[in-house]
């Protein structure tokens, strides 16, 4: 009993590990590890990604568990097309962020001439705020909780086994993202020093993300309408 237990979470445990590496999960959390080329905060906002997924995990696999419900296919998928804007709107915001570059249009008057500078706030330190990482693993917890919730639902013989799963699953993707976080960073802190070449690299990651959000969202939509 105590092997099968013990294969079951970390069977739960690696799978979370493997969950956590999905495409939209990656560049989700690649647009905001792009803003700062430090390791150890990257590997936090991978943290708190996945303490943000694993809480809203357990949140729905607590009440579907104890009120016997069943997720609709079709909720699941609504909220796989939200996914599919999050990951939209953070492509453009990178690319907005990296094409500004935080210049704004200044006016001023000396006696009777008015001047206009062009300022930028490129080089001021950045400060992420760390509920942005914790509200998207929370989206991606909600839009994937479905699958899961069904397969625990239909393999748990109790709700305390079901529940340790799910948390083991979820320690599962802490763990990847915090790795997958520190190793994103690798090529922003390895370019940091050249401007262009970073800018590059920046933009890449917002086109690539815009275009995961897009291929998200149209297949979600044909499975829903078509």
């Amino acid at each position: 009993m105590l092997v099968k237990l013990l294969g079951l979470l970390t069977t739960g445990f690696f799978l979370g590990i493997q969950h956590s590496l999905d495409a939209d999960h990656v560049a989700a959390v690649s647009t905001i590890v792009s803003k700062n080329a430090s390791l150890k905060k990257s590997a936090l906002v991978g943290a708190v990604w996945g303490l943000g997924h694993t809480s809203m995990l357990l949140l729905v696999g607590l009440v579907v568990m104890i009120l016997k419900l069943s997720i609709p296919k079709g909720l699941s998928q609504v909220l796989e097309l939200l996914v599919g804007v999050m990951l939209l709107y953070l492509g453009l915001v990178l690319l907005k962020n990296v094409v500004v570059d935080g210049l704004h249009i200044h006016k001023h008057k000396h006696g009777e001439v008015e001047h206009i500078h062009l300022h930028s706030h490129k080089g001021r330190p950045n400060h992420e705020h760390l509920h942005r990482p914790f509200l998207i693993g929370v989206v991606h917890g909600l839009a994937g909780s479905a699958s899961i919730m069904l397969l625990i639902m239909a393999s748990m013989p109790s709700l305390s086994l079901g529940l340790l799963f799910t948390l083991t699953f979820g320690m599962g993707s802490v763990l990847g993202m915090v790795l997958c976080g520190a190793v994103i960073s690798l090529p922003f802190r390895f370019t940091q020093r050249f401007g262009r070449l970073n800018k590059c690299v920046m933009f890449l990651t917002g086109i690539v993300t815009i275009i995961i959000g897009i291929q998200v969202f149209l297949n979600t939509w044909r499975e829903l309408y078509l």
